[in-house]
């Protein structure tokens, strides 16, 4: 009962941060905001909804569950690059493109460097957390005026399939994706602690797959329907940047309102976190992620997974 109520409102929590993207799209563009910001801050905001209402539900609950906190962001960012992107490189070799390898490369190391330091002193505080969140602010403005001239058509082109609602029904919607996405964490987190309890196992171990693999499953259709589509470069994208967004957004707004402790089980995670970070940006370097290193990330994410359940 609990794994279908947890199932429920992993659902509950996908469709609701699509919802509330789609509303606060259309929002902007009757507002006249340009395509750049909408493309970088709103959606890029947005689509880190649900890994940010499930982080900081967790952190709120009585008693607080910071292992499905940490857990959520850390195994997000290991199921977006072995499993996402081994994915879709599977399907078809994902190119990346150089203009901007070295600027997302860059901040991927320093946000992951930075969530490791943030973790070393045990204790994200508000201190800690103003620095992540100042950090992916210095990031989108960095973004902003690199590739303006680029990021301005590419924004414009994504947002082709975004529908423009009249202000009220855009407010109506924006609303209902938050009630959703709202009611969605309350579900999977209530029912995650659950769970691990139930099944002897820490609730670190569910944030870092069952959670963490909830959360991540809009890039992975992302991904894979770009990839499908031929437009493979938008696959790295859409990890990089997501990584980028779940470690110094998600835990950097949490620790803005409440310190975050640190579960002392999720330091090899975090190291193979690292480790696979670093994987990315040295395939990068080859400009494209082969099928053979797809299925390379796919035994690595399978082997991970394998360690965790016989640790735990």
């Amino acid at each position: 009962m609990h794994l279908l109520l947890f199932s429920f409102g992993l659902v509950l929590l996908a469709c609701g941060g699509d919802i509330l993207v789609k509303g606060a799209v259309s929002l902007a563009k009757k507002l006249h905001l340009s395509p750049l910001l909408i493309g970088i801050v709103l959606i890029g905001f947005g689509t880190s909804t649900p890994e940010l209402v499930a982080s900081m539900l967790a952190v709120f609950q009585t008693p607080p569950s910071p292992g499905i906190a940490v857990g959520n962001v850390i195994g997000s960012n290991i199921a977006n690059i072995f499993l996402v992107l081994g994915l879709a490189a599977v399907i078809r070799p994902v190119k990346i493109q150089k203009e901007s390898f070295t600027r997302d490369s860059l901040f991927l190391f320093i946000s992951a460097l930075a969530l490791t330091l943030a973790a070393w002193i045990k204790t994200i505080n508000f201190f800690a957390g103003l620095i992540l969140v100042s950090l992916l602010f210095l990031y989108v403005w960095y973004s902003y005026f690199t590739e303006k001239k680029s990021l301005k058509k590419k924004s414009a082109e994504n947002l082709k399939k975004y529908s423009i609602y009249s202000i009220l029904r855009s407010l109506l919607v924006t609303a209902f994706g938050i009630g959703l996405t709202m009611y969605g964490a309350h579900l999977l987190v209530e029912n995650a602690i659950i769970i691990a309890r139930n099944w002897g196992i820490s609730e670190t171990i569910i944030g870092l797959t069952l959670v963490a693999v909830g959360t991540s499953l809009p890039e992975l259709a992302t991904s894979v329907i770009a990839s499908l589509r031929h437009q493979n470069d938008v696959a790295f994208g859409n990890v990089v940047g997501s990584n980028i967004y779940n470690a110094l957004f998600i835990l950097g707004v949490v620790a803005l309102f409440v310190p975050i402790h640190i579960p002392a089980d999720i330091w090899s995670s975090l190291f193979f976190m690292l480790g696979a970070t670093f994987l990315l940006i040295f395939t990068g370097i080859f400009h494209q992620v082969s099928r053979k290193m797809g299925c390379f990330y796919l035994l690595c994410y399978g082997g991970y997974i394998l360690w965790l359940v016989q640790s735990s």
